[in-house]
């Protein structure tokens, strides 16, 4: 009886230190050479890189990320995104992964700035895929981070949305994030089968992360990819240069007529970009 009661408490110590342990993504590694890791964006899983890293992966150690709470990974506890940054750390410490570069989209952008201002970081080189160091400032006036909460109304009537509500929504904006139809529906479905406190909890992370000001600790080089539908040219000028004038030296070309998927949007011109980048 006492062997049974010990291995009982046994299980239940390792299943907690397990559930407690439990990294915040799930990362595919294919090919050999310098390592490059690949964030994608809100909602999306490491499949939005497909194309990328089939050819990266010819002279790179691609290291394809799918966070926590999208793409059937299993949720976690909030505050999100730090835990994942935190993840991300570790990950490339127990890698011993040297030498590394980042390319990111949209969140996964935000998040190579973020990892980025830390000092002593093993990154190279960053890649960012139409991206802002606050997307927060973008959507509201007179934005403060301080302000970003997850109990208020926005997110208790997200949180409260019937599917058939939400499915409408997705499809929305699905369908306003690309310029290539033939993407809607993956857009759709990873926005459909994310974890509903994740997609709202982690998006007030998204918000709340403003790093206009601590991206001036950023030493190493910086490009930038940036859409310019549907304002155009000028107006997505005119944003990138006022949220990353912190940043002293960085490269920045725009795609345009691009939505907000370079990658699905104008293939051909955004692996042109990437590869000759890391070259």
């Amino acid at each position: 009886m006492k062997a049974l009661k010990s291995i009982l408490i046994i299980s239940f110590f390792l299943s907690v230190f397990g559930l407690n342990a439990q990294t915040p993504f799930e990362v595919t590694v294919k090919g050999e050479g310098q390592p490059v890791l690949l964030f994608p964006g809100f909602t999306c899983t490491g499949e939005v890189w497909e194309d990328t890293v089939t050819e990266l992966s010819k002279n790179y150690e691609c290291h394809i990320f799918t966070f926590a709470g999208f793409g059937g990974v299993t949720p976690i506890e909030k505050p999100w995104l730090p835990k994942i940054k935190e993840g991300i750390v570790k990950y490339v410490q127990e890698k011993k992964l040297e030498n590394t570069i980042i390319i990111g989209h949209s969140l996964g952008g935000a998040l190579g700035l973020w990892l980025a201002t830390a000092e002593n970081h093993p990154y190279s080189k960053l890649i960012i895929v139409d991206s802002l160091p606050s997307t927060g400032a973008l959507m509201m006036p007179n934005f403060k981070s301080e302000n970003m909460v997850y109990d208020n109304p926005w997110n208790k009537q997200m949180l409260e949305m019937d599917a058939e509500a939400f499915e409408k929504m997705a499809s929305q904006m699905a369908s306003g994030m690309t310029l290539n139809t033939e993407k809607h529906q993956q857009l759709k479905d990873w926005i459909i089968q994310s974890d509903r406190e994740t997609y709202v909890y982690g998006y007030t992370d998204l918000l709340k992360l403003d790093l206009r000001e601590d991206i001036a600790q950023i030493t190493i080089p910086v490009t930038i990819l940036g859409a310019t539908h549907p304002y155009g040219l000028e107006t997505a000028k005119k944003t990138y240069e006022e949220q990353y004038k912190s940043l002293e030296k960085y490269k920045i070309e725009f795609a345009e007529g691009s939505a907000h998927f370079i990658m699905y949007d104008q293939p051909e011109w955004f692996l042109d970009q990437i590869t000759r980048e890391l070259e």
